[in-house]
């Protein structure tokens, strides 16, 4: 896949799965926009000083000025978003702030960034692409017990994945979302010591899936939550 000399910015990028997505993009001739929630994640993120990653430190994507910020006079080709945050616990245990949290990380976080990739995309005239993240409770309900406040915020994403689709595919910007299972990173097997690692989706498999639906080579998916389960 050829992305030289486009623009693309990837929400999240400085985590595990982003840094792999970040890294492919950066192989195949992408210049990158990162936003950075933290100096911290600034400093640990491996693709910081290529001189085709621009790393943004107002991470704030729950705020719209800072989205506003991150996009702006950006040549827009794709927007990536991957930013997002998960918590765990039963309904009867989920305050209203807890519920707020997920829902502003996982679906404001996203839905302020395609509106501005929307914007972005519309107004180099040469159309685009967006990829969004859920998360496979976002297809498969019943697994999202324990942990309703996610599933419904990625649910979300998935529903406004697939709306924007339909409304932006005229100004040709194809709109779709990857669905995650349990991925294999430390911070997760430290997590579960005891799970199949094996049969999870690596992060660079599932960067690759991601990196199709943005590219150029992709002419005609749209609308799509693509399942990227690995064998788990």
């Amino acid at each position: 896949m050829d992305y030289r000399d486009r623009h693309v910015v990837v929400t999240g990028g400085t985590g595990a799965l982003g840094t792999a997505v970040v890294g492919k993009l950066i192989a195949a001739g992408a210049v990158c926009h990162v936003p950075a929630h933290s100096e911290k994640a600034a400093q640990r993120f491996p693709h910081r000083d290529h001189p085709q990653v621009k790393i943004k430190a107002d991470g704030d994507l729950s705020d719209e000025a800072a989205v506003g910020r991150l996009f702006d006079g950006v040549p827009l080709w794709a927007s990536i978003h991957i930013a997002g945050g998960f918590a765990a616990s039963p309904v009867a245990e989920t305050s209203k702030a807890d519920l707020m949290q997920q829902v502003d990380m996982n679906f404001v976080t996203c839905f302020l960034c395609c509106r501005a990739a929307v914007n972005a995309i519309k107004r180099t005239g040469a159309g685009g692409r967006i990829v969004n993240v859920a998360a496979r409770p976002a297809l498969e309900w019943r697994s999202g017990a324990g942990m309703a406040a996610y599933t419904a915020s990625k649910a979300a994403v998935a529903a406004l994945t697939v709306t924007l689709a339909e409304e932006v595919a005229k100004d040709g910007i194809l709109v779709n979302a990857v669905a995650p299972s349990i991925m294999d990173t430390p911070a997760n097997r430290q997590a579960m010591p005891k799970a199949d690692h094996a049969a999870w989706p690596r992060v660079e498999e599932v960067a690759a899936t991601i990196l199709f639906l943005a590219s150029p080579d992709n002419k005609v998916t749209r609308g799509g939550i693509v399942p990227v389960y690995g064998r788990s």
